[in-house]
């Protein structure tokens, strides 16, 4: 599983390329990935902030419960 700041720097790279007009990313291992349009890649950029919102999200480790019995 990827790093916060591993899909950070992969992010900051996809959009840069997408705001030059690019529609070809290279990430740190030199693979390159050709997106087809513009809504294909803002669909990237909108995965990995929702990877890295999920990653950052606080985990609840408490619940309670509040019962009555509603008289």
């Amino acid at each position: 599983m990827a790093t916060p700041s591993d899909l950070r720097a992969w992010r900051s790279a996809l959009w840069s390329a997408r705001m030059n007009g690019l529609r070809e990313v290279e990430d740190q291992n030199g693979e390159r990935v050709s997106y087809k349009s513009d809504a294909e890649m803002a669909r990237a950029i909108a995965a990995a902030d929702a990877e890295i919102a999920a990653i950052e999200r606080p985990r609840v480790s408490t619940v309670i419960f509040r019962t009555t019995k509603g008289v």
